[in-house]
């Protein structure tokens, strides 16, 4: 039987759970690797041979490694195409397609506001950083802009990219779960009545609740 396949990082990270949820989604037997980033074993010469920016997470499957959780997503969904949810990558390339376009719309629309609005209300008290005002309040401006347009998208359709729960809509649990939970930006999704709806249904998936039961635990 194969090993299983390391990920290093602490759940708590974004770009760690994001990984975590797709494995669990796929049914992929994996291991947590700790990578304490307090004392700095993320910039350690071992671990730079995994990732060479220094960041979390890594992911490690027998000989290869991978960095950056986007991608390590799409290589999981590739490889254990016949196990799990096999909707959430489809290989139908039209479908493919829609992922994508929603995956890019993640990356380069939601992610930029989201992750600034995150370390702003939620890491940064942690770390006794003074929060920028200026910044919550520019980027709260921007992801409101993002949201009327998931808005109107998810009015026709009952996920991002079709009516099956996909990568696209997976990749968005990180951040808006801390949005949600911690950083008291709850009112901008239940203010939407679509994104509400569709938030709320990808963050009860079996797979999501144990991410933030390992998350809990750390």
């Amino acid at each position: 039987m194969a090993a299983p396949v390391k990920v290093y990082g602490p759940p708590l990270s974004t770009a760690v759970s994001r990984v975590l949820a797709c494995l669990l989604e796929k049914d992929v037997e994996f291991q947590l690797v700790p990578v304490n980033m307090a004392k700095g074993e993320h910039k350690k010469p071992d671990y730079l041979k995994i990732q060479p920016f220094g960041q979390v997470p890594a992911f490690q499957d027998e000989s290869i490694t991978i960095f950056e959780s986007r991608a390590i997503c799409r290589y999981i969904c590739e490889k254990h195409a016949d196990k799990g949810n096999k909707s959430l990558y489809s290989t139908n390339p039209l479908v493919k397609a829609s992922i994508e376009q929603w995956l890019e719309a993640e990356g380069q629309s939601y992610n930029p506001p989201s992750s600034t609005l995150v370390f702003q209300l939620a890491f940064a008290p942690r770390v006794n950083i003074k929060q920028d005002e200026a910044q919550i309040k520019l980027n709260d401006q921007k992801l409101s802009k993002v949201l009327d347009i998931y808005d109107q998208r998810l009015e026709s359709s009952r996920f991002l990219a079709g009516d099956e729960f996909t990568l696209a809509d997976l990749s968005h649990l990180p951040n808006t779960h801390y949005l949600v939970t911690v950083g008291n930006r709850g009112e901008a999704f239940s203010s939407r009545k679509n994104v509400d709806r569709w938030w709320n249904e990808i963050s009860s998936r079996d797979s999501w609740k144990k991410v933030v039961e390992m998350q809990k635990s750390k």
